[in-house]
């Protein structure tokens, strides 16, 4: 018997919040259960939920829970400073006995099996990241966790991280320890180690520098919070310099043909006839906006898809892919 796994992009789900409680400074964790009692959506560590807030913006929280347990779904949320006001809205509003709406679980850091693990966490980067050291310790596979933040105050899940047996956890809090050295951590990595790596942007870039420098390639495995530096951009500026021309879309099921000029991006055409389609980042890095594609090539500029799921053009995120072909089909 094979185990379930999560559907690919996802399903629209109205949960109860059943529970809220506070796991750091800043952090609070939400545990989400279906009104009717019933089992839910199967999910593997690395996965998230598109969460709706009370006033509709839509927000990507990871999964941290123990995925054999099918009775609920608990997922952190920083309240980030600033922000874009979705975390605020969460930490501030009265949410235990109200319903939400989520999509999901969707797998973008799915947890490969490996000889051995280094996990990578900084911040509230832990919560993907608490899923896999739980699972791997039940593996019984060698497994080592190195977590930096700002001070021991700010770090979620200590307790339970180093509740979990048959692994090594390092805390690396900023106001005592100094910054992670991620090239020290590396450099006494074992060659066949699969490293994963969740936490802000300047972390990312040093540990794929360094697992460039001193690991063989393909070793390293990221989920950012925000979008590359190289590949940023406003939502309003669309890209800066198309590369490619206009192109029609077919929303398949909605049955709209629409035209879509080199200066619009696919998500503000796609608006116009499915107001409702879910979006958050607009910089091709949350997987909010990830839609099936049934015709055409599309053209990718996402932080998400390997270069082999860009190759097979089965989804794409239509906040920044565009169409290599004269007319793209989407399941909407």
């Amino acid at each position: 018997m094979t185990d379930p796994v999560e559907h690919p992009l996802g399903q629209a789900l109205t949960l109860l919040v059943q529970q809220v409680s506070w796991e750091a400074h800043n952090v609070i964790s939400l545990r989400l259960v279906d009104p009717s009692g019933a089992d839910l959506p199967p999910w593997r560590p690395g996965a998230h939920l598109n969460v709706k807030t009370p006033s509709g913006l839509v927000r990507q929280y990871s999964l941290f829970g123990d995925a054999r347990d099918r009775s609920s779904y608990s997922v952190a949320v920083l309240l980030a400073e600033p922000g874009r006001g979705g975390s605020r809205e969460l930490h501030n509003s009265v949410l235990v006995g109200r319903t939400i709406r989520v999509r999901g679980p969707r797998n973008h850091f799915a947890l490969e099996d490996a000889p051995r693990y280094l996990f990578l966490a900084g911040g509230i980067g832990i919560t993907p990241i608490l899923a896999m050291v739980r699972e791997v310790s039940r593996r019984e596979v060698p497994w080592r966790l190195v977590y930096g933040g700002r001070n021991r105050s700010s770090m979620a899940f200590v307790h339970e991280l180093q509740a979990i047996g048959g692994g090594n956890v390092e805390l690396v809090p900023q106001e005592e320890k100094g910054l992670l050295d991620l090239q020290a951590v590396l450099r006494d990595t074992p060659q066949d180690t699969a490293v994963y790596c969740c936490g802000p942007e300047g972390m990312i870039r040093a540990a794929e520098e360094h697992c460039t420098a001193l690991l063989p390639a393909g070793a390293l495995r990221i989920e950012r919070f925000g979008a590359p530096k190289s590949t940023a951009r406003t939502a309003a500026a669309g890209p800066a310099e198309p590369v490619s021309g206009g192109f029609e879309v077919e929303l398949r099921r909605t049955g709209a043909v629409l035209p879509v000029p080199p200066d619009r991006t696919l998500l503000d055409v796609v608006r116009e006839a499915v107001p409702d389609v879910l979006f958050s980042c607009e910089d091709g890095f949350c997987g909010s906006c990830e839609t099936k594609v049934l015709e055409g090539v599309p053209e990718h500029h996402d932080s998400i898809l390997t270069p082999k799921e860009q190759e097979k053009g089965n989804t794409m995120m239509i906040c920044v892919g565009r169409s290599k072909s004269s007319r793209l089909v989407l399941d909407l």
